[in-house]
């Protein structure tokens, strides 16, 4: 396959990354993964245009211990060199490992495309104990295990949006990528992904909707009525939203940006542009700030980007739940991440 022409003919700004705090007295702050963003800088983020913003890794002041999620430098050192990357991640022990369906991916694949498959020591040594032990070069079928120490975050979901958020900063030579949830068993081959959702649609960022809702409202009481996360965390993040201009989705009305408010983030497909990574930051920054719920913060985060920046558009291509279906075998989770 190859990339048409002119396809990386988007929306272009320089992106950089706030990489350590800067001014902050030692005895009022704690380190921070995403580092202590102020509501003004928040604000300012949300502008298309040359800026450092903030997008996790965020080094910690002198005196403290080093940024968290520390990977070895082997692994930093291949996952530079990638270009076209599918990843995962299990943490917690959440899942069961699930190998990408070898014989639906191409041989190009297999020398081109980069699996990577995110886990603590927790979950490896369990991993382990179930047959799937990393060969001498680390790889279990196609999956490059790479070893994550340090997290982040006590809740695991949380720490899980780093590698689902933050590839392009994860891979930074990376052009494209495909996350993946831990549940899912990819039976796609992997550019053939790439050509179907992002080259022949001209998009560079892919989501599939909610399989059942498509309100913002609706998820709210959703994640409530089955306890996902505290309650008054959640009241708090959607006043916010409200205040700030989210509403209902209707369905009926023609100029609705999307066919869906609500996301089913187990699939995301992305070229690493400059809007794609600004967005990517910024709705990592919102599962920083508020709940590890991504489904309640991504239209807010795509409604304002959109609102702030009437003429540079971002090219998300909200696809049919179905064809994420197709895209891969889904299981339960293991557990629930705590």
């Amino acid at each position: 396959m190859v990339e048409p022409k002119d396809y990386m003919n988007f929306t272009q700004f320089l992106l950089d990354y706030v990489d350590k705090e800067e001014n902050k007295p030692l005895s009022s702050i704690q380190p921070r993964f995403g580092g202590h963003q102020t509501l003004e800088e928040r604000e300012k983020s949300f502008y298309a245009q040359n800026q450092t913003i903030h997008c996790g890794f965020v080094k910690e002041p002198p005196g403290f211990s080093n940024t968290r999620f520390k990977l070895n430098e082997m692994d930093k050192r291949y996952m530079k060199s990638c270009a076209v990357v599918v990843s995962s991640c299990i943490f917690g022990s959440s899942d069961f490992l699930r190998r990408p369906t070898s014989k639906v991916i191409s041989d190009f694949s297999k020398k081109n495309v980069c699996f990577v498959m995110f886990v603590d020591e927790q979950t490896l040594s369990n991993l382990s104990l179930e047959g799937h032990v990393p060969d001498d070069r680390g790889y279990v079928g196609l999956w490059k295990i790479v070893i994550v120490k340090d997290l982040p975050y006590a809740d695991m979901r949380k720490t899980g949006k780093v590698p689902k958020f933050l590839s392009h900063r994860l891979f930074p030579s990376s052009r494209y990528s495909i996350w993946i949830d831990s549940k899912m068993r990819l039976n796609t081959d992997p550019m053939q992904i790439i050509e179907y959702f992002l080259w022949r649609t001209r998009s560079e960022y892919a989501i599939s909707n909610h399989y059942d809702r498509h309100c913002v409202w609706d998820e709210v009481q959703q994640n409530k009525r089955l306890n996902k996360y505290d309650h008054t965390a959640i009241d708090k993040q959607f006043i916010f939203y409200q205040s700030d201009g989210l509403r209902k989705f209707d369905p009926l009305d023609p100029n609705t940006p999307l066919p869906s408010y609500v996301p089913e983030g187990s699939f995301i497909i992305r070229a690493h542009t400059p809007m794609s990574n600004l967005f990517s930051c910024l709705w990592f920054n919102e599962v920083d700030l508020f709940t590890s719920r991504d489904q309640l913060s991504f239209a807010y985060t795509y409604l304002k980007l959109r609102r702030m920046n009437p003429d540079r558009p971002f090219h998300l291509n909200m696809f049919k739940d179905c064809e994420r279906r197709a895209l891969g075998k889904l299981f339960r989770h293991r557990t629930s991440p705590s």
